[in-house]
């Protein structure tokens, strides 16, 4: 099988960290082909549609609505599509002509038979099967699970099956996994089973390559698997401060309460490290520490009731002085992706996102962790803040918090992102901190400050705190439907359904619909 039959593509890739690496990969086989193509990235429907009247042939990555009706191509054009969100467009699966789906053969598409889609029938309409809507709670015949596969890591499999991978390419699928994990867009079991998937392939590439480089080599690429502490970016850091950051020890301790900062130093008096030592960088702390560090770790926190603070994951090692666990990369390419600091266009992150995925670029992989240090400080601080202020409100169905313009660093979180990894540890820390138990069960709205000018606010929706639900996310339909029957002004623009605009002032009626809608 080759590629080189497309003269000419026009790639879409959508801001997401999964998007990026299955990029990467693309990028890495379409050079071994020598195929030449234009690399176009995509915030949402708008820039696709632009985009889309400038490239004609394409490649695409970003997709889950009936694309022929959307950006109404010619005839002769051809979709390839490989796309993460669930479900797919029922039309984009049985349109066999233009429409070209990257899937695995045992993806559980959960999509009805052809003839029960195509006939007259109104009660086809209310199972939402036409929404194209990944957040469609309803989206689906009831019992069927959701079995689908990280970008990237279908295309490390394309590449696996024309035997074109490289050790490159499946770093970038391990990164693509982790990225659906950190961001909760899958459920624990399915990043295991991912993980299993990936130990294989890794292991065979160990294998293969003992006799091919020298192991020692200044230049030479090593990927490990890993039982791993679940502390962010903690080689780069302070053990200290990524204890601190990281949302699980943070929401075991509740560090936002006077308590909470007690329980922290029993902690790290059980584990009988001097303070010195774990407020200094992790670089120079004793080797003697850091050899059996894990360990310490692992026995103390398990007398804290934090039994899961080691995770299945892998890391890389460039040369003798650089290791980066998988985790480390999706927060300093997030980081990049979606950088304030600078006046820079989203195309401009877009590439130095990209950029800190390749190993010849480790300095802009390192800047991006200095970058991700300050969004998880950012992080930190909002959460302690809501949870003291009491800003999460229950609204009947869901919990709502609205950050006000003004909060420290709320620039930061008009990124989706950003936004997402802000929600999903709020939320943990408020089930954590809450007495109520049926608040412990709802999920969380949040919405942030857009653009001032406009006066528009970002909404995200995220599904219940639980380590064993499938993340299926409800929110997309459900703000349609809201929207439509207030006529609040909305933009649906982002590709994840659950996340849109909405201007302030109608921000009353909307959510008064959505509790009705919801109850």
């Amino acid at each position: 099988t080759t590629l080189s039959f497309l003269n000419l593509v026009a790639l879409f890739v959508s801001p997401d960290i999964d998007a990026l690496c299955a990029c990467k990969v693309l990028q890495a086989l379409f050079h071994c082909d020598q195929v030449q193509y234009t690399l176009v990235p995509v915030a949402g429907w708008q820039d696709l549609g632009t985009a889309f009247m400038e490239h004609k042939d394409l490649y695409i990555n970003c997709s889950n609505v009936d694309l022929l009706e959307t950006l109404q191509p010619e005839e002769d054009s051809v979709f390839f599509i490989c796309d993460t969100h669930r479900p797919v467009d029922v039309v984009n699966v049985y349109n066999d002509t233009q429409i070209k789906l990257l899937i695995k053969q045992d993806d559980d598409l959960g999509v009805p038979s052809y003839d029960d889609i195509f006939r007259d029938d109104e009660e086809d309409e209310e199972e939402g099967e036409d929404s194209g809507n990944e957040s469609d709670g309803s989206a689906e015949p009831s019992g069927k699970r959701r079995r689908y596969d990280e970008a990237a890591l279908v295309m490390f499999e394309l590449a696996w099956v024309m035997s074109k991978d490289t050790k490159d390419m499946l770093w970038w699928s391990v990164i693509g996994v982790t990225d659906q994990w950190v961001h909760d867009k899958i459920p624990h079991m399915k990043y295991v089973t991912d993980i299993a998937t990936l130990q294989r392939h890794v292991s065979r590439h160990n294998h293969r390559n003992e006799d091919e480089e020298n192991s020692l080599s200044i230049d030479c690429m090593r990927i490990t698997f890993e039982y791993d502490l679940r502390l962010v970016l903690y080689q780069h850091w302070s053990l200290y401060e990524s204890i601190c950051n990281s949302c699980y020890t943070s929401c075991s301790f509740k560090l936002w309460s006077i308590n909470g900062q007690k329980k922290l130093q029993e902690f790290l008096a059980d584990m009988g490290l001097p303070l010195k030592q774990v407020r200094q960088k992790f670089n120079s702390m004793d080797m003697a520490i850091k050899e059996n560090l894990r360990e310490v770790i692992e026995e103390s926190a398990n007398k804290f009731s934090m039994k899961d603070i080691r995770v299945q994951t892998f890391a890389v090692h460039f040369g003798f002085k650089n290791r980066f666990l998988a985790s480390d990369v999706v927060h300093a390419a997030a980081a990049l992706l979606e950088n304030v600091e600078k006046d820079e266009t989203p195309a401009d992150n877009f590439i130095k996102a990209l950029d800190c995925l390749s190993r010849s670029n480790l300095e802009r992989l390192h800047l991006g962790i200095d970058l991700a240090k300050r969004k998880l400080k950012a992080i930190q601080q909002t959460v302690a803040s809501c949870i003291c202020t009491n800003l999460i409100l229950s609204q009947g169905p869901f919990l709502y918090c609205h950050l006000l313009e003004g909060t420290p660093d709320v620039k930061l979180f008009s990124k989706p992102l950003a936004l997402t990894l802000l929600c999903k540890y709020l939320l943990k820390a408020f089930v954590c901190s809450t007495r109520n138990k049926r608040c412990k069960i709802l999920p969380l709205i949040m919405a942030a400050p857009l653009d001032v000018e406009k006066g528009t606010v970002i909404v995200l929706g995220i599904p219940p705190e639980s380590e064993t639900s499938d993340k299926k996310n409800f929110f997309g339909r459900a703000f349609e439907k809201a929207a439509e029957s207030t006529s609040s002004r909305t933009l649906h623009d982002h590709f994840d359904t659950s996340v849109i605009e909405l201007k302030m002032e109608d921000r009353g009626k909307f959510l008064d619909a959505l509790i009705t809608l919801l109850s």
